[in-house]
């Protein structure tokens, strides 16, 4: 098995993470994913042989305007809310974990920007070092057992680095050397309720998830049935993240009464928020011990 094309890949970057300017500047390292600028509008169309012609104007709805107005609310939230968390995290990595599906990426890639962090998806650097174009493809040419193991050398490079969000594979968490690796930065869990994840899956498709593709049967029925059998051979593993972010607590405390009505900003917030909590109280807990130690060798 080689993996050392991920070790090169990520080594010859490691100087450069956090330290690109995330528009306009330096580039991302290979693998990270960055939200595009946002396009300039046009100030005029010229039609052929006229005057320049003013660009259409879109009249709002009311809700739209409430829309509006909620994402705006929301990018003010996230961003401020970020600025806080960046003080106590230092630079340590945060390493996302949950089942398919879950919205890793998603989430991932919106606490990298706020946070002005390189993201990077363990399952494409895999691929990358692999050579091939997708998980299914591996697991159906090698084995589940040859992707693990590429898996956990991916982890164990960007665990060297400082500054990174990476969105892990939703089986990372069955290996302990894995955890080893993670627990050099923090670990945030997303708990998406089995239901929410079966439908979600069910509406894309299987074909990009090997341990989900079934030859016929309903959808959403076979999902749901896989995800439940996988949920508890590993339920206890998520639970060794450093901190659970519930989707259902996060709709409850908005009036929701389904998860797929929270938006992957009201995760990310909530995800920034749960990380300062718990640096926060470890920060105290450790001075408290610390204070404790000198106290008693000065006795």
């Amino acid at each position: 098995m080689e993996t050392g094309g991920v070790g090169l890949a990520l080594q010859t970057r490691a100087a450069g993470f956090g330290t690109g300017r995330r528009r306009g500047g330096l580039q991302s390292p290979i693998g990270s994913l960055r939200v595009a600028d946002p396009a300039v509008a046009p100030v005029a169309v010229k039609a052929r042989g006229s005057k320049p012609v003013a660009p259409l104007r879109v009249k709002k709805s009311s809700a739209g305007h409430e829309n509006l107005h909620q994402s705006v609310d929301e990018a003010l939230l996230l961003k401020r809310k970020s600025e806080e968390v960046l003080f106590y995290l230092n630079g340590r990595c945060i390493y996302l974990v949950g089942m398919m599906g879950s919205g890793k990426s998603t989430v991932g890639k919106i606490m990298s920007e706020v946070l002005g962090y390189s993201f990077f998806d363990s399952d494409k650097l895999v691929e990358q070092a692999v050579g091939m174009p997708s998980v299914a493809q591996i697991f159906k040419v090698h084995s589940e057992a040859f992707f693990r193991d590429n898996e956990s050398s991916v982890l164990r490079d960007l665990s060297s680095m400082r500054k990174l969000v990476v969105a892990t594979g939703g089986g990372a968490v069955i290996r302990p050397v894995n955890w080893k690796y993670m627990k050099k930065g923090l670990s945030v869990w997303l708990d998406v309720p089995l239901d929410a994840l079966a439908r979600r899956i069910a509406k894309v498709g299987t074909a990009s998830r090997p341990l989900l593709d079934q030859p016929s049967g309903d959808p959403y029925t076979m999902a749901f049935s896989k995800l439940s059998m996988l949920a508890e051979q590993r339920g206890d593993a998520y639970a060794n993240a450093d901190v659970r972010v519930s989707l259902e607590e996060i709709a409850s405390k908005q009036g929701h009464d389904d998860v797929c009505k929270l938006t992957p900003t009201d995760i990310a917030i909530e995800s920034l928020h749960k990380i300062e909590n718990f640096v926060i109280e470890h920060t105290a807990d450790k001075a408290a011990s610390d204070s404790e130690v000198q106290r008693i060798q000065t006795l």
